[in-house]
């Protein structure tokens, strides 16, 4: 168990997607009993058994094809197999396997402007599982944000040519030094038009002003309504710790819309 643990611990470390089986229980003429473990990454067994042979074959090949899977709300499974209808084994048992998988349809936020919204922002996010880009023109402002694995610091001269370089499947926030520099770099996203979210801070007035110079540019209508300006969800003060977590609420909210993840939770209430 405690070797299984540390390889366990490695995987996380390095980001690696995977999946862990559990053999939860064995019933009947099984190769191993219960309690058999593995590690399964994308190029197959990693470390463990839960038995050698046609079941772990079985477990592998789920274990794989779970791995691959897109559904973000499904991290889970809990399957029970007879061994001779379902694993093609002549014994006539029956075992049950819990599946879970790690690093999988990592959730990439992108932000742009190391701020003092991005200071408190990006402190948030790293708590849950995401995979975080910040972008800057300014290296002591990047210098500020906490050091993790789950976090990259880019200084670069010029934001809007690294449009391009940003991931489709990326949530992207735009909070820069100014107006400007936001217009440039959410008229290039919008002219692109892959992200799943792209959000720019700012108040109403600066949301109405953007619209007006983005179709001036001859962006179409459809194309800038996909931008969220202001960003973040209308509730608390306009400190920056306050923002930092009406735009994560919104982030969240916005990411289970996306993957189509219901919640028993109350339903939030709709934005004015």
């Amino acid at each position: 168990m405690e070797k299984h643990l540390k390889q366990m611990q490695t995987l996380l470390e390095a980001g690696t997607p995977f999946v862990t089986v559990t053999l939860v229980e064995a019933k009947g003429s099984t190769p191993r009993a219960q309690g058999g473990r593995m590690l399964v990454t994308g190029e197959g067994l990693n470390s463990g058994t839960v038995g050698g042979g046609l079941v772990e074959a079985k477990a592998l090949d789920f274990a794989l094809d779970f791995l691959a899977e897109s559904k973000l709300n499904e991290q889970t499974k809990f399957v029970q197999w007879n061994l001779n209808r379902d694993a093609g084994m002549s014994c006539g048992g029956s075992v049950k396997l819990f599946f879970e998988r790690f690093h999988t349809n990592i959730w990439e936020i992108v932000i742009y402007g190391a701020g003092h919204v991005a200071q408190a922002l990006i402190p948030l996010l790293l708590t849950l599982e995401s995979q975080l880009t910040c972008l800057d023109t300014r290296q002591e402002w990047l210098d500020k944000l906490p050091d993790s694995p789950k976090l990259k610091k880019l200084c670069v001269k010029s934001l809007p040519e690294t449009v391009e370089s940003t991931a489709e499947t990326a949530f992207v926030l735009i909070m820069t030094q100014g107006h400007r520099s936001d217009f440039y770099i959410a008229q290039r996203f919008l002219a692109r038009n892959t992200q799943p979210f792209l959000g720019v801070i700012g108040s109403r007035s600066k949301a109405a002003t953007l619209q007006r110079e983005l179709k001036k540019e001859g962006l179409k209508k459809a194309l800038t309504e996909r931008l969220v300006c202001p960003l973040g969800f209308s509730l608390g003060g306009n400190n920056p710790q306050e923002i930092a977590v009406s735009i994560s609420a919104q982030l969240l909210y916005e990411r289970d819309k996306l993957y189509d993840k219901i919640h028993p939770r109350n339903p939030l209430p709709e934005k004015s």
